[in-house]
């Protein structure tokens, strides 16, 4: 199926994903609901994406009169992802390695700042260098996909390069049950599904957490075209002001959102319960933009140095992240907080 339609059809498919909330149905003093595609990089989406599905249901975007339909993609990195936020059919996650390629995006907001993953690997495997020669995860996109460098940094930890094991291609639904079944040795698992894979397999390893290993890599932020940026920057700031609304929600009403985000993962009350804790403990979800230069910076030097930009094409942190555009959305949502430990 040409990419074209193959993004035309996950849109098309995507009203069923999030039915209208009543909010949006009765916002108020709205002369037009302005409508804009939210893309999510799971299908279903894990606990720290799920920042959209609450600002629906919590009536933050219909208050900003913004009707969003909620997209899912197979991994933030897949190719019907990467046309939808070039095309400006859908703000989605945005990588540096996207922007160093060529792609005509850039990052509006932060989502999550820190990695909330852990590798989990199989019963015997207690360091990096015993990866060697095993079968690790590639899910959500393949070779470039976020599982697959996840792989790899795990390696290099080891002096070892992605070479060194063999990467297993599998939808992103599928890293658990890999796992499970024996058929993959190591993955990167979301809380959520850290929880579930000790429950069914309690002989896993948790080899190291991500954030450990890189403590200033950029996870997730949302990007959108530049195209888009220039034609309607107001929507594109609303649209982040009522996340980080949802998102600053998600830290202080626990009661409300844990429902929300249940139904939008489809996972269990104890395994959402659990990664909520472990996001907001460790300030996974942002409460501000999202944005660090630093850790853009970081970030744009490491995809350098492992080969995922071209050192001729590297991109300065301005040409990857709309930080004035971050902060005219934060100023919307009143300004900035600090909740607990967390400030970015």
């Amino acid at each position: 199926m040409p990419v074209r339609y193959a993004v035309l059809s996950v849109l098309a498919l995507a009203g069923a994903i999030a039915a209208p909330s009543a909010f949006a149905q009765n916002a108020p003093n709205c002369p037009a609901m302005r409508k804009i595609n939210v893309g999510v990089s799971v299908a279903p989406p894990n606990v720290v994406h799920t920042s959209p599905y609450v600002a629906k249901a919590l009536g933050f975007f219909a208050k900003r009169c913004i009707d969003a339909n909620i997209v899912q993609f197979e991994g933030g990195q897949s190719q019907t992802s990467a046309v939808a936020a070039a095309q400006g059919t859908a703000i989605v996650s945005v990588s540096d390695v996207s922007i160093g390629r060529g792609l005509k995006v850039q990052q509006i907001w932060g989502l999550a700042p820190r990695m909330p993953q852990a590798y989990m690997v199989q019963e015997g495997i207690t360091s990096a260098a015993q990866l060697k020669g095993k079968h690790l995860s590639a899910t959500g996109g393949g070779v470039g996909g976020f599982n697959w460098r996840m792989g790899r940094e795990v390696l290099k930890s080891a002096g070892m390069t992605e070479a060194d094991a063999q990467f297993i291609p599998s939808p992103t639904a599928g890293r658990l049950p890999g796992l499970i079944a024996n058929q993959i040795d190591g993955v990167a698992l979301h809380p959520e599904d850290v929880f579930l894979a000790k429950q069914q397999k309690p002989s896993l390893n948790n080899l190291v957490q991500l954030v450990e290993l890189m403590p200033l890599y950029m996870f997730n932020a949302y990007g959108a075209s530049t195209e888009w940026i220039a034609r309607d920057r107001a929507l594109l700031r609303d649209t982040v002001a009522a996340m980080i609304e949802a998102n600053r929600a998600i830290y202080r009403e626990k009661d409300k959102v844990i429902p929300i985000i249940m139904e939008a993962t489809t996972k269990p009350r104890e395994a959402v319960e659990f990664a909520w804790k472990d996001e907001t403990d460790n300030c996974v979800w942002s409460v501000n933009t999202g944005f660090d230069e630093k850790r853009t910076q970081w970030s744009i030097d490491n995809s350098v140095s492992n080969g995922d930009i071209a050192a001729d094409k590297k991109p300065s942190v301005e040409q990857v992240a709309n930080i004035k555009l971050a902060e005219e959305a934060l100023a919307l949502a009143g300004g900035r907080v600090t909740i607990g430990k967390c400030t970015e």
